[in-house]
């Protein structure tokens, strides 16, 4: 778990910043499709990284919560939106980030629960 103030905690910080700003960015540039598998690789890692680092166990219900809310929004808002492919490239950039962080402290928590 991450520590307020400690050093996995800025680490866990600055990913969180950096994978939505890269996110915004490469869904401006195009869809990830166009993009290399090396930064959608990358945007993934990142959301690796804020779901080890960045997320405290106290915090844990209300990102998972969140994290649910942007993946299904993003997820169904992509098809009622399709006439705004910048749009449709955003989410999927933040998805690519938001999944695997929301997975990570998923598994966090299911095994907190049963540690119980």
């Amino acid at each position: 778990m991450a520590k307020k103030g400690g050093v996995t905690s800025k680490v866990g910080g600055w990913a969180f910043l950096a994978g939505v700003i890269l996110a915004l960015v490469f869904g401006l540039l195009g869809s990830l499709g166009s993009l290399t598998q090396t930064w959608v690789w990358l945007l993934v890692l990142i959301g690796i990284i804020v779901g080890f680092l960045n997320i405290t166990e106290a915090e844990s219900q209300k990102f998972l919560w969140s994290g649910a809310v942007l993946i299904i929004a993003s997820a169904f808002g992509q098809s009622s939106l399709s006439a705004i492919p910048v749009f449709n490239n955003i989410l999927d950039s933040l998805l690519a980030v938001f999944v695997p962080a929301t997975v990570i402290v998923a598994i966090r928590n299911v095994f907190t629960l049963a540690r119980d």
